[in-house]
């Protein structure tokens, strides 16, 4: 038997809520015109944060994906979705996911075919003015973003709302049997959810949610952008003197907190390099936060590091118009957004970043789909799924200490070949979930 939504536990906290974002108002306001002091894009389009929005459409399909890794996992679905003949509006957080919607459909964004806009703000008015301005048949929230407003505000309007993609961490889960539960006194109001795995689907129907079904990762349909891995084809070739004999280690993502370790890693490689008497390898420094490009780069050349940004050595289509030479360089930092497949292109092995601190992992599959050599640190409960079917594929490796991943990478380097050869293998045998979706949203919805 379904449990009726909401409940009166959840129109407690609904009202507690609603008081509390109306008082919290000020402060996320300010909130917003802080980042954009560091990036101008937050201040941009404010009004849609309101729900205030220039352009409208009906019956569009409504997908929520707040930031840029939300966007990514949502576009081979999105694109699935465009061809049926759908429109479509996406919503989001953060301008970086805004930013890469309009990128990645630019035709679509062109034509009227799909509609990038901030997310309102968590208040029941601002989300009646959305629903007004696109009036969607359904909505797909992405993964793990389950936002109480949305929710209630979806269900008072009769708005289908499905989870997509959904997760739901066994950390998380545990958190929420020992207090209020109120995530699954949330997860009722959607109208179905359509979820990675097996083990996630189970929490989710312990919860008390409707409607679960596993359809698996969509990130395995992502297509991959031929122009970043020939920009990076270009690059390797047109530096092919200056890095020849040279292994190039993509360290993606890495996120505050876990840089002193990453550059522990480094000098601990380059050591151990050095005493074998091998070319000493190439460093690909990509932070997740684009605030933090310039201080990853004096942090590095406090270590005696011989570091270039990317910025510097191609222009604005991945060029290489400079006279820069490689060969002397330790470390490139990847100070740009929305090239990551660019930067996992150029490496034989990448370390993703989020694994050595306790908020964990962040996405694998990316260099999975690549055929990389994959490693990871001991905080991959983000990514529980996808990274221990993968551990037990061996198509990733998983270690537990900065030492450890330094002797691991110089030791892998030789047998790169074969590891590559498992990921090949574990990325194509989990292929499919953009279809198994389309399936349930027809079967949830009609």
């Amino acid at each position: 038997m379904e449990t009726a939504f909401p409940s009166k536990t959840m129109r407690i906290a609904l009202v507690v809520y609603s008081w509390l974002m109306a008082m919290l108002l000020p402060v996320v306001i300010l909130y917003i015109y802080r980042r954009a002091r560091k990036d101008k894009r937050y201040s941009d389009h404010l009004g849609e944060r309101f729900g205030n929005y220039p352009a409208s459409a009906k019956n569009a399909v409504w997908i929520h994906a707040v930031s840029l890794g939300e966007m990514r996992a949502a576009a081979p679905l999105i694109r699935a979705l465009i061809d049926k003949g759908e429109i479509i509006v996406t919503t989001h957080f953060t301008p970086a996911g805004r930013a890469a919607a309009q990128t990645m459909f630019a035709d679509e964004y062109k034509y009227g075919k799909l509609f990038p806009v901030y997310v309102p703000l968590e208040f029941n008015w601002a989300y009646k003015r959305f629903f007004k301005a696109f009036s969607p048949k359904y909505g797909l929230v992405m993964e793990i973003e389950i936002w109480p407003r949305m929710i209630a505000s979806a269900h008072r309007y009769k708005i289908p709302l499905l989870l997509c993609n959904g997760h739901y961490p066994l950390r998380s889960f545990q958190r929420d049997q020992r207090y209020l539960k109120l995530r699954g006194h949330l997860a009722t109001g959607f109208t179905g959810l359509l979820i990675k795995s097996t083990s996630d689907a189970e929490r989710f129907k312990a919860a008390g949610a409707p409607n679960v079904i596993v359809t698996g990762e969509l990130r395995f349909d992502q297509n991959i952008p031929e122009h970043l891995t020939a920009a990076a084809a270009n690059l390797l070739l047109s530096q092919e003197q200056a890095l020849r004999g040279r292994t190039i280690i993509t360290i993606a993502s890495a996120v505050e907190g876990e840089d002193d370790k990453y550059i522990e890693a480094i000098q601990r490689i380059r050591k151990i390099f050095a005493d074998r008497q091998d070319a000493p390898p190439l460093f690909v420094y990509v932070p997740r936060a684009p605030e933090r490009f310039d201080q990853m780069g004096t942090l590095l050349q406090q270590e005696n590091l011989a570091v270039q940004k990317r910025s510097k050595i191609l222009d604005s289509t991945l060029d290489d118009h400079s006279d820069t030479d490689l060969s002397d360089v330790d470390v490139l930092l990847g100070d740009s957004l929305g090239e990551m497949y660019f930067y996992l292109a150029l490496a034989d092995l990448v370390i993703v970043g989020g694994s050595f601190i306790s908020s964990g992992a962040h996405n694998v599959i990316e260099p999975l789909a690549l055929k990389k050599t994959v490693l990871v640190g001991p905080f991959i409960w983000t990514i529980a799924h996808t990274a221990e079917t993968a551990i037990e594929a061996k198509a990733l490796i998983k270690v537990e200490t900065i030492a450890e991943l330094s002797k691991t990478v110089a030791a892998i380097t030789a047998q790169a070949e074969q590891a590559n050869q498992h990921a090949e293998a574990f990325y194509n045998d989990h292929k499919g979930a953009v279809a198994r979706t389309l399936v349930a949203i027809d079967e949830i919805i009609r």
